[in-house]
């Protein structure tokens, strides 16, 4: 059964419906984005949030002593890198769990997954101008054939009305979804409910 991530938590109310749903894991951005939150605000929302969510922080090209600095303040419980870091630059993370996003618009793509040494591989959307949460899916045909040698997370423009096929298509670890929850740009209740209850219903 594939586990579930909702990106992009940066309100009380967003904390609230995540300990009633229980997905597995929440994601808190700290990158330039309309979901950012600052660390402050982070340790304010994770203090609340159910113990059982694992905590992931989403960066992007960012130094590595803020993201040390970050994670520790906030005890997360994976760090996942969405920009255009190297292994060396990943290397200085060996005490977390990491994520790699490798964005995806042709083939060729693909052959950057071999690149890293992590603990998971997150494939998403490549749209000019994004590092992520851009709210569009690419071309799944692309990524059918990848060899995936750890824990894969996909992310991209997933929604409740293509997760079902998502999953039976790809067989992700982990489902990875913001926007595909949201209405006029904040997290919904029945959104988030209806995309946690189909993904659990695929044994």
């Amino acid at each position: 059964m594939a586990l579930i991530k909702i990106c992009g938590i940066r309100r009380t109310e967003d904390v609230e419906y995540l300990n009633i749903l229980k997905p597995d894991y929440a994601g808190f951005v700290f990158a330039d984005s309309k979901r950012k939150v600052d660390i402050n605000t982070a340790h304010d929302l994770i203090e609340n949030l159910d113990r059982d969510i694992k905590k992931v922080g989403v960066f992007v090209n960012e130094e590595i002593s803020e993201v040390r600095y970050i994670a520790n303040f906030l005890k997360l419980d994976v760090l996942q890198f969405h920009g255009d870091e190297t292994q060396e630059y990943i290397d200085n993370f060996k005490d977390y769990l990491v994520w790699k996003a490798i964005r995806i618009s042709e083939k060729k793509d693909i052959s950057k997954i071999e690149s890293y040494h992590v603990d998971g591989i997150l494939l998403d959307s490549k749209i000019e101008g994004f590092y992520g949460g851009s709210g569009k899916s690419f071309d799944w045909n692309l990524i059918k054939d990848a060899n995936m040698n750890c824990t894969f997370i996909l992310a991209g423009g997933i929604d409740t009305n293509n997760v079902l096929m998502a999953i039976n298509m790809l067989k992700p670890d982990i489902v990875d979804v913001s926007s595909g929850v949201e209405i006029d740009g904040f997290k919904n209740y029945d959104l988030i409910k209806e995309i946690i209850y189909k993904v659990r219903s695929v044994i």
